[in-house]
């Protein structure tokens, strides 16, 4: 059978000799010969690459497979003649995929534009919600999630920063309440948007955003859990002092810290330890929080994002009723306090950490990371609550809290995309380095 093959195979081989040299030069005899050989006839032309062929490719010159028709599978997405153009189905598809990447890339700043918009849209919503202290669920809300992505040797690497932590509280408690000196020398009508600024410059860190924008920039979010808590918990006890001392002329100021010490173990404390309590537990839970830790992250930036809508939908009427460029004025003063808190925590941390010699470590930038943003914020809740029960000794409420609530939100804001800056040159260098 094998013999039969390869004799069809050389006589096709000779038929194509014949056909391609139009003066054959051999006699029958010799082609009679070759057509009944079973060899192959011509050394110089290749065998068959596989079984089913039946042409022989000449050695030194390869034949080309050529299909003999060829059929698209989808159909094609350029119009017009010379293929120049792209169909507007296409071109919707890319602005989709282009819109949900850079949503994707700026959740959180997003999140809170959406909470500020509510506001300013439905301001009767937010005061529905603020009835039902939404704003102390969702800072709740924030802890839990904070403990349940809170790995264990994460408070290890807390412990070890220990230095850098200890200055954090310092600079949260007693360097940054400095600040309103510089701040009370502005003056605006009315002066209670300076007055507000004043007080919110002595209060301590935030109670959920500086551990949710550290989170997600990647930092020690167990180290900045710790600087918070501990901060706003020892913050009752250096609030009265600060403000008689820079805002009230060295009148003692009265302040309900009772009330202020257990409504902050109820929102910030118990929290953290029950979704601590949680991860430890149920070890497949914790798997898939680690495993969708990018899900849990954008529940944080969901629940941050409700506390500016409540604040600014409660804030609204009053919000109108300001001068436009004395609010602006007020704004302003707002984000340059929060510029100079940050370039100040910034420069001690690269001093600290250029002194210990472990400045380029990655558990140092991780430390650096976490204090710098916890260190550099402060917190509307606190400073709503402190004004509450002041009950009017430096003016109107409602305008002392005003400008705080901008302040509240341009800090927000500004970390945000000092994060996302963070977070793309983080991944453009591991890009880098998998490419090199």
């Amino acid at each position: 059978m094998q013999n039969n093959a390869a004799t069809l195979q050389n006589k096709d081989l000779i038929f194509f000799f014949l056909l391609s040299n139009s003066t054959p030069t051999l006699p029958m005899a010799t082609i009679a010969s070759m057509l009944a050989s079973t060899r192959n006839p011509f050394p110089c032309c290749r065998q068959p690459l596989y079984p089913g062929s039946r042409y022989l490719e000449p050695c030194g010159r390869r034949t080309p497979t050529v299909p003999r028709f060829i059929r698209a599978c989808q159909p094609s997405e350029k119009v017009g003649g010379d293929g120049g153009g792209v169909s507007a189905s296409a071109k919707s598809y890319h602005f989709g995929n282009e819109l949900l990447s850079f949503a994707s890339d700026n959740f959180l700043p997003l999140a809170l534009v959406t909470g500020v918009g509510m506001g300013f849209a439905n301001p009767s919503l937010g005061c529905l919600a603020d009835k039902y202290s939404l704003s102390k669920f969702s800072t709740c809300g924030i802890f839990i999630i904070s403990g349940l992505t809170l790995r264990t040797e994460a408070i290890g690497a807390a412990v070890k920063g220990w230095p850098l932590g200890i200055f954090g509280l310092a600079s949260i408690l007693l360097l940054t309440p400095s600040f309103s000196r510089l701040v009370m020398l502005f003056q605006l009508q009315p002066q209670e948007l300076v007055t507000g600024l004043g007080i919110f410059c002595c209060m301590p860190t935030t109670l959920s955003s500086g551990v949710a924008l550290t989170h997600l920039a990647g930092g020690n979010s167990a180290l900045a859990l710790a600087v918070t808590v501990a901060s706003n918990l020892l913050g009752i006890l250096t609030i009265p002092f600060w403000v008689s001392r820079y805002i009230a002329g060295g009148v003692g100021v009265s302040f309900p810290t009772d009330q202020l010490f257990r409504s902050l173990i109820v929102t910030l404390l118990i929290p953290l330890i029950i979704g601590k309590v949680i991860r430890e537990t149920f070890k497949g839970f914790a798997n898939f929080v680690d495993n969708n830790r990018k899900l849990f992250s954008r529940m944080n930036a969901i629940c941050l994002s409700l506390v500016p809508w409540i604040q600014v939908s409660r804030s609204r009427s009053l919000l109108l009723s300001v001068e436009p460029k004395v609010f602006l004025a007020a704004i302003c003063i707002g984000i340059l306090l929060h510029l100079s808190l940050l370039a100040f925590n910034a420069l001690s941390i690269r001093i600290l950490s250029g002194l210990s010699g472990d400045y380029n470590s990655k558990n140092s930038k991780g430390n650096g990371t976490a204090v710098l943003l916890v260190a550099s914020q402060k917190t509307l809740p606190v400073m709503v609550a402190v004004v509450e029960q002041l009950r009017g000794a430096f003016g109107e409420p409602g305008l002392l809290v005003l400008p705080c609530v901008a302040a509240h939100l341009n800090q927000i804001m500004i970390d945000s995309i000092l994060v996302n800056v963070w977070l793309r040159k983080s991944n453009a260098s591991s890009t880098d380095v998998k490419t090199g």
